[in-house]
């Protein structure tokens, strides 16, 4: 007879590696989410330098706070992002605190972004799980945003 720590453990490295779930002590998850945001009055101001370190500032918060980033796009006067956010830790609590952090350190750094916004973000946003679409599709949609947004520019 097998013990059943080891058919637990057996199905546990099965569903981790194979299936790639992530764990944490005790907790066995898989939970992506697609989450879009915008700037206050949807203001076209995630342009040249504030893009690129929004980008920078939203990759270090993720690593901060265990949430996997699996596509990212700043858009003039959005955010897509495809994140994997540990469901004890919560999207809702990942989501605010990337907003307030990012907020906080670009308005702190671009002076131009306390001058026509009263706050950077919007209070709401948008978020979608993607267990029931395959990545590779919401992926393409969150890559097409750029290509599409190329297009319409003059």
């Amino acid at each position: 007879m097998i013990p059943q720590k080891t058919i637990a453990l057996e199905t546990f490295l099965w569903y981790n590696i194979r299936m790639e779930y992530k764990s944490n002590n005790n907790v066995v998850y898989s939970c992506k989410y697609h989450v879009v945001w915008c700037p206050k009055y949807r203001r076209k101001v995630l342009v040249g330098a504030i893009s690129e370190r929004l980008k920078e500032l939203v990759k270090q918060r993720c690593s901060e706070i265990n949430a996997e980033i699996i596509e990212m796009e700043v858009m003039p006067d959005h955010v897509h992002l495809l994140i994997e956010v540990d469901p004890q830790f919560g999207i809702n609590k990942a989501v605010r605190s990337i907003k307030g952090r990012t907020s906080y350190m670009l308005r702190k750094e671009f002076k131009e972004l306390t001058t026509r916004l009263p706050t950077l973000w919007t209070n709401s946003y948008f978020v979608s799980t993607v267990g029931g679409a395959p990545l590779s599709a919401i992926k393409q949609y969150i890559e097409s945003q750029v290509r599409s947004e190329r297009r319409k520019k003059p």
